[in-house]
């Protein structure tokens, strides 16, 4: 897999105002409980703020909170070139997860796994990469153990399927068969179903390990569970995008690191040159005594 610098998500940091309400008159007398509706407000002098409004029940926590979290969780410093894009990352999540047709399935994970993986690769510590994706997880308040045992699960049952097989899945049993077969019917409207793009990013994971080269394998799984192919193939799009953004920016990081360090080396040694031709000239000078 093609192995994300910042993130094109700027747009999405305005949503950063957005903040629950109970608001009654806002949010409708048609509305159910617990249900989110998004309104727009204009403030003075500035652009239109989307606000979420919650009837009373199930309110969501804000993005700010959800932000907290992870930082409450996770408190060691973390290297700009990765803070940025997993602060937008979640951002982005946030607004996904607290959407009233979200639900959780396992393509969804594999996606997001997926980006997260590639976004870490390389990172100083594997540990500390094992307890970012904790912690940003448990901010969503959804299991990090979840996501990386579905997305497994996912990988080994792809790796085992070709191209015709991927797309059979609606004729066959099996437990993985069965979660595809339940998103086609919620995304045919018998469910919640809130399309992604790291559904999309999932979709590509599954044919990339089942070497499903032909463009016509991902027409007919779009096909399949009743996802628009414009969608998945606009996304993918910006997410090779990213890829090859990513591995420009940790090169020119790479670079960066390596000419600090020799820097470094070099200003450490002048110091020790000067000391030694010092005693050099002092033994000398005793000498000369």
């Amino acid at each position: 897999m093609a192995a994300i610098s910042s993130l094109p998500f700027a747009a999405l940091r305005r949503a950063a105002d957005c903040r629950p309400s109970t608001a009654a008159a806002a949010a409708g007398a048609g509305a159910g409980a617990g249900a989110v509706v998004l309104s727009v407000r204009p403030r003075r002098g500035s652009r239109s703020v989307v606000r979420c409004v919650a009837t009373a029940g199930d309110v969501p926590p804000t993005v700010a909170e959800t932000k907290m979290n992870f930082l409450k969780s996770y408190k060691r410093p973390i290297p700009s070139i990765y803070s940025t894009v997993l602060q937008e990352l979640l951002v982005q999540q946030h607004l996904m997860r607290y959407k009233t047709t979200y639900q959780y399935d396992a393509v969804f994970a594999l996606g997001f796994v997926t980006v997260y993986d590639q976004l870490m690769e390389g990172y100083p510590s594997n540990e500390d990469r094992d307890a970012i994706f904790k912690a940003y997880i448990t901010a969503l308040n959804e299991d990090p153990e979840q996501y990386r045992a579905d997305a497994q699960k996912m990988e080994e049952w792809a790796r085992s399927q070709n191209g015709n097989s991927l797309v059979e899945f609606s004729s066959k049993d099996g437990e993985i068969e069965a979660i595809l077969k339940d998103i086609s019917e919620r995304a045919q409207g018998k469910g919640s179903f809130s399309y992604s793009r790291f559904f999309a990013v999932g979709l590509f994971r599954l044919l990339e390990l089942a070497n499903a080269t032909e463009p016509t394998i991902l027409d007919k799984l779009c096909a399949a569970l009743n996802i628009n192919k414009r969608s998945v193939d606009r996304d993918l799009d910006v997410y090779r995008n990213i890829l090859s953004k990513l591995v420009q920016a940790k090169e020119l990081l790479k670079e960066y690191v390596e000419r600090e360090k020799k820097k470094r080396e070099e200003r450490s040694e002048t110091p020790k040159s000067n000391e030694a031709v010092t005693k050099f000239d002092g033994s000398l000078n005793s000498m000369r005594h």
